[in-house]
C-alpha cells in the first residue's frame, strides 16, 4: 500500500497539474474534437479518434489527481532543522567505500530518481526514518547489504 504522505512542494505540483489539465488542456482538446467531428464521418476521422483518446487520458488523470489530492496528508517541514530523519528530510549518507549520496524522503507521487527523491516506502527511506545524525543503517539490497552513515539531515 502506498503512503498517503506528500510534501508541500509535491501537493502544489499535483494541484498545478490538475489545474493545467482541467483549465487548459481539456478545453483545447474538447474544441479540437468538436472541430474534427464537424468534418463528417467519425469512423475514418483520425483527428477525431485521436482527440477522443486524448480526452479519455486527460479525464483519467484528472480523476486520479482529484482523488489523490483529497486523500493525501501534507507534511510541512519542521520550524527548525532537526537532527532526526523524518518525512521530507534531505539526508546525506556515506557508504563503507566512502561514496556519498544525498536523498530526500518524499511521497509516492514525488519520486524522482534523477533528483534523488526517494519514496518513504523505499527500503533506504524506511531504514532512515527515526534515525539521527551520525547513526549507521544497514539496507538489504538485491545485490547484498550496504551500510551507510548519516552525515547530514536538513529540511528545506
Amino acid at each position: 500500500m502506498r503512503s498517503k504522505l506528500i510534501t508541500v512542494r509535491g501537493q502544489k505540483a499535483l494541484a498545478d497539474e490538475l489545474d493545467k489539465l482541467w483549465n487548459k488542456e481539456r478545453p483545447k482538446i474538447t474544441q479540437e474534437v468538436a472541430d474534427a467531428a464537424a468534418h463528417g464521418d467519425r469512423s475514418e476521422n483520425a483527428e477525431y479518434i485521436y482527440g477522443k483518446k486524448k480526452l479519455r487520458e486527460i479525464d483519467r488523470r484528472v480523476r486520479y489527481l482529484s482523488k489523490r489530492l483529497e486523500e493525501v496528508t501534507v507534511v510541512r517541514p519542521p520550524a527548525a532543522d532537526l537532527k532526526e530523519v523524518r518525512f521530507g528530510a534531505w539526508v546525506s549518507l556515506e557508504d563503507e567505500g566512502g561514496s556519498r549520496v544525498e536523498y530526500q524522503i518524499v511521497g509516492f507521487d514525488e519520486v524522482d530518481a534523477k533528483n534523488n527523491r526517494i519514496s518513504v516506502d523505499a527500503p533506504v527511506a524506511k531504514a532512515l526514518l527515526g534515525k539521527n545524525l551520525g547513526d549507521e543503517i544497514t539496507v538489504q539490497r538485491p545485490k547484498g547489504e550496504i551500510t551507510y552513515q548519516i552525515l547530514g539531515v536538513r529540511y528545506r
